[in-house]
C-alpha cells in the first residue's frame, strides 16, 4: 500500500512513533520529533479515546447521507454533539453519527477515556518555535511557488488514480486541490499559487494559536530565526 491510498490517523501515527522512539532509545540514541500538528502531539503524549473501528459498510452508509439529514439523525441520537457541531460540517457530523450508531456510545463518552499515551513514561524536552509571522509567510509563498512546478507530475498521477476515493484525505491535503485545479486547466498558475499559499498561511495561523496556548506552560518558546541560536537553545534544554 503506498502513501496515497493508505488510511492514516493520529492513533496510527502515535503507535508507529512510539515503536520508533522505543527502538531508538534501545539503541542508546536520542529520538527527536519535529513537527507542529497539535492533534498528533497530544495523541502521542496523552493518548487517544479507544473508539473501536467502525464497520466499513456502516461508515459508507452514514457518509452517503446528506449532511442535513445526518445532523438531524445526530440530534436524536447524540443531541449534545448535534448542538456543539456546525450543522454543515460534513466530516465531524458523520463521524459523531457513525460512532454512536456503530458502538451505542457517543463520541464524547468515548473521549472520557484515554489509552496509549507515553508522556508519563519518557522524559520529554520540548522547544516551541514561533518565528516572525512575516518571515514565515514569505517562506510559505516561496515554497508554494516552487511546489506549483515540482508537484505537477505527482498531482497529475494522483488525479488519474481510480482506486482512491474522491473524498480521500490525500485529495484534500493542503496544496492538492489548488495544484489539481491548475493541472485540469481550471485556474491560472498565479491564482493556484495564491490560493495554495493562502491555505498554507491559514494552517500556519492555526498552528501558531495552538502552540501559543495549548502545550504545557513549562515548554519554552522561542522566536529566534537563525538556526545556530535555536540549536543552542535546544542543547541547553537537553542538558537540563
Amino acid at each position: 500500500m503506498d502513501a496515497a491510498d493508505a488510511t492514516y490517523s493520529a492513533a496510527r501515527w502515535a503507535a508507529e512513533a512510539t515503536l520508533a522512539i522505543r527502538d531508538t532509545l534501545a539503541e542508546g540514541k536520542l529520538p527527536i520529533l519535529v513537527g507542529g500538528t497539535g492533534l498528533y502531539i497530544r495523541t502521542l503524549l496523552d493518548g487517544i479515546a479507544p473508539v473501536p473501528d467502525i464497520d466499513p459498510a456502516l461508515r459508507e452508509q452514514v457518509r452517503a447521507i446528506p449532511v442535513a439529514e445526518a445532523h438531524a439523525a445526530l440530534t436524536q441520537l447524540d443531541p449534545q454533539a448535534a448542538t456543539k457541531l456546525n450543522a454543515a460540517d460534513t466530516t465531524r457530523v458523520a463521524r459523531a453519527l457513525e460512532v454512536v450508531r456503530g458502538t451505542g456510545r457517543t463520541l464524547a463518552d468515548w473521549q472520557t477515556e484515554k489509552v496509549g499515551g507515553i508522556g508519563e513514561t519518557i522524559d520529554v524536552r520540548a522547544l516551541i518555535l514561533i518565528p516572525d509571522r512575516d518571515w514565515l509567510n514569505a517562506r510559505i509563498d516561496q515554497r508554494f511557488a516552487e511546489m506549483a512546478d515540482t508537484s505537477r507530475d505527482e498531482i497529475t498521477a494522483l488525479l488519474a488514480r481510480t482506486d482512491i476515493p474522491q473524498d480521500a484525505p490525500i485529495r484534500r491535503a493542503i496544496g492538492v486541490p489548488e495544484i489539481a485545479a491548475l493541472v485540469r486547466g481550471e485556474t491560472s498558475k498565479p491564482d493556484a499559487i495564491a490560493a495554495g499559499s493562502l491555505a498554507t498561511r491559514r494552517y500556519a495561523k492555526r498552528q501558531y494559536t495552538w502552540l501559543r496556548h495549548q502545550p504545557p506552560a513549562a515548554w519554552p518558546r522561542t522566536e529566534a530565526l537563525d538556526l545556530p541560536t535555536r540549536l543552542q537553545q535546544f542543547e541547553t534544554i537537553l542538558l537540563k
